[in-house]
């Protein structure tokens, strides 16, 4: 993977040839087998990082998966709740959807809605204290997924900052990120499945 092992010889990508193709197919499949360990190194960064908060965003995360994990949810369901706020770091604008475009080719439409919208969601808890409007996750209303990420909210994402809570590390939760990110549900570059279909 990288600069080592043959490469491409197109300059331009209408230059390509199968083989050129071949090549970089491999490759891409490196890529995506370390996706789970790359995703997880980027939720350690979260480490430390309080924001003010009574506890770290890495704590959070993993405090938010374990309340769900605790009451019976699905390891889609909990590496979605461990992962909502990855996007915390290069997403300060919009961290929702950092995260749910990590997490969309390899869970539920649901999960993936309650993902991207929860920022709404969790600021009926908040928003009003910064003079913003706690009823903006309103405009939302009527979608056949509002309650669900109102319930992830209430139980989940703003019980999960409590300093004396015992959640499960890291490395419990690390063998659900890497079955769920074993192989996506839906995606544009899925290979496999394409030359399957093709033969």
């Amino acid at each position: 993977m990288g600069d080592a092992g043959e490469r491409a010889k197109f300059r331009e990508m209408k230059e390509g040839t199968a083989q050129d193709w071949a090549i970089i197919g491999g490759e891409y499949r490196v890529l995506a087998g370390g996706l789970a360990d790359r995703v997880l190194d980027h939720l350690r960064l979260l480490k430390g990082d309080f924001g003010g908060f009574p506890i770290c965003r890495l704590e959070h995360s993993l405090q938010t998966a374990t309340r769900a994990h605790r009451d019976g949810r699905d390891e889609h369901y909990v590496v979605m709740a461990l992962l909502h706020d990855i996007g915390d770091t290069l997403g300060s604008y919009n961290h929702p959807d950092v995260a749910a475009s990590i997490i969309a080719p390899f869970v539920s439409d649901e999960l993936h809605w309650i993902c991207k919208h929860h920022g709404h969601f969790q600021g009926y808890y908040y928003f009003h204290y910064l003079g913003m409007d706690r009823d903006a996750r309103e405009a939302f209303r009527g979608h056949e997924h509002f309650d669900a990420c109102a319930e992830f909210c209430e139980k989940y994402d703003q019980a999960a900052f409590d300093p004396d809570y015992e959640s499960e590390p890291l490395t419990f939760f690390e063998p659900m990120v890497r079955r769920v990110m074993a192989k996506p549900l839906a995606s544009l570059y899925r290979m496999e499945e394409t030359v399957e279909a093709a033969e």
